[in-house]
């Protein structure tokens, strides 16, 4: 099978299961667990593409200058920081890290 054949059948199965989505009834989608399990699946797959971008390099960990620009922002939005704000105190943390030779 080449990728382009992975990809392909990728995509298919991915239109199936949106399309099934449509066929579930709304009353089974209004229970709390459903709503619950909902928001919390959202919140687990946005954590674990954080962690993977932020200290995986191919098929080892690195610690690196991403590390601490990520507790900073984490900080600063649990302070309730202005985005905007949360990213540029980021974004300077690595620079600064980074020029001081911390790759």
């Amino acid at each position: 099978m080449t990728v382009w054949q992975i990809i392909l059948l990728a995509s298919i199965l991915v239109l199936a299961t949106k399309l099934l989505g449509y066929l579930v009834p709304p009353r089974v989608l209004e229970t709390p667990t459903a709503s619950r399990t909902a928001e919390l699946m959202t919140v687990a797959l946005l954590s674990a593409l954080i962690v993977v971008q932020t200290v995986g390099a191919g098929q080892g960990i690195v610690i690196d200058a991403r590390l601490p620009a990520l507790a900073v922002a984490a900080g600063l939005f649990a302070l309730r920081v202005p985005f905007i704000l949360v990213i540029i105190a980021a974004a300077a943390t690595a620079a600064g890290l980074r020029a001081l030779g911390w790759a």
